[in-house]
């Protein structure tokens, strides 16, 4: 009867701890946290802890307590697409991830099938053109952030070299801005393709001086763009370099050193911003290292989930995905948000965005541009 008794017991207290976990609102993140994606994994993911944290502290969302899980991706699309679908068998509420393009577009079809909210810092246009209803940025696509660039870049360049990355994302930037460049003062010139890790950047940047360009468009990820400026610089590239976003990271910037000084980039988020300034400090006191646009992600993502959760009013994933669709979340009403942003029917974002120009060593944001769609 004692070993009974101890039996039960023990059948009552793993029950009730499994009622408790139960109760905890499941986030998944599944990120890059190796391979080429290390850097924009890692800041993302670790923006999404930083802002959970922040929410259970204060008390949870709808008074409970968020529980979450971290996988990493490999920056393989296969691994991501295999840790979505195990994240969805153990039903979580929302994801966090993956940032690269090329997996969350292998991911997603995981995450729509569980009907379950998805968060991306992935920027590729085709995303979002696939119309998955549970799908949502956490960054501009390109679709909204090229528009912006190519004006800034009409007003510099002529002639313009286009070096992109091999991938998802840097195919989709190419083919994005050739398109909003045709019938534009500026003509592209040279279409120079490199791959992801690439190491040796001496010929794309051969072909670039030798195309006639008076401008370079740099579109990879962050260590191939710190090696392209240093060889830009090596070969004595003295032209505008610009970029989206990843040009003037910070980890571009600590990986360039001085051979950053000059690019320009427009970006969706930085913490340079006056707006931003405040997590920036917060998440170098965290984690001993200076947060990029993607740290930024990860946490105004965890928070837009929070406001539309108050919204929806329950913990009903499909009434949370409808409650961020066509909405528009306000930084003084939800703080974590950082600056207003609205979604629309597809998942993109629109908001403020930034000009930065990294000047002796340092990223300044040099302009500060409206939403696309401000009336």
């Amino acid at each position: 009867m004692h070993t009974l008794a101890r039996f039960a017991l023990s059948g009552v207290l793993a029950s009730c701890s499994f009622q408790a976990h139960s109760q905890d609102i499941k986030i998944a993140n599944i990120v890059e946290l190796s391979g080429a994606g290390t850097t924009s994994g890692t800041m993302f993911k670790n923006g999404v802890e930083m802002a959970i944290k922040e929410i259970n502290t204060a008390g949870g969302i709808l008074g409970r307590k968020i529980s979450f899980t971290t996988e990493d991706t490999q920056s393989q699309p296969g691994v991501a697409k295999g840790l979505t679908q195990k994240a969805i068998d153990n039903e979580v509420f929302a994801i966090f991830g993956p940032v690269f393009s090329g997996s969350i577009m292998v991911s997603m079809a995981e995450s729509r099938r569980g009907e379950t909210p998805n968060f991306t810092g992935g920027e590729a246009g085709s995303i979002t053109a696939q119309g998955n209803p549970y799908v949502f940025r956490t960054s501009f696509g390109q679709s909204i952030a090229f528009p912006k660039l190519a004006r800034y870049i009409n007003a510099k360049s002529k002639k313009l070299a286009v070096i992109y990355v091999n991938n998802d994302f840097g195919k989709g930037g190419q083919t994005t801005i050739k398109q909003l460049l045709a019938n534009s003062p500026t003509q592209v010139v040279a279409e120079i393709s490199t791959e992801s890790g690439h190491i040796d950047f001496s010929a794309a940047v051969i072909q670039a001086k030798q195309s006639g360009a008076d401008a370079v468009f740099a579109y990879t990820n962050e260590e191939e763009s710190a090696r392209l400026l240093r060889e830009l610089r090596k070969q004595g590239w003295n032209k505008p370099i610009i970029g989206e976003t990843t040009l003037t990271s910070a980890k571009v910037v600590e990986l360039a050193g001085e051979a950053a000084n000059g690019a320009v980039a427009h970006v969706g988020l930085t913490v340079e911003a006056p707006q931003l300034q405040d997590f920036g400090k917060r998440y170098q006191a965290i984690y001993n290292s200076v947060s990029d646009h993607n740290g930024v992600k990860g946490y105004t993502g965890m928070y837009v989930l929070k406001a539309a959760i108050e919204k929806a009013g329950k913990l009903d994933r499909k009434a949370v995905a409808a409650a961020i669709r066509n909405s528009c979340f306000s930084a003084k009403q939800q703080t974590g948000i950082l600056m207003d942003v609205c979604f629309d029917d597809k998942g993109d974002i629109d908001r403020e965005s930034f000009i930065t120009e990294i000047r002796n060593g340092k990223t300044v944001v040099a302009e500060t541009l409206p939403p696309l769609n401000k009336k």
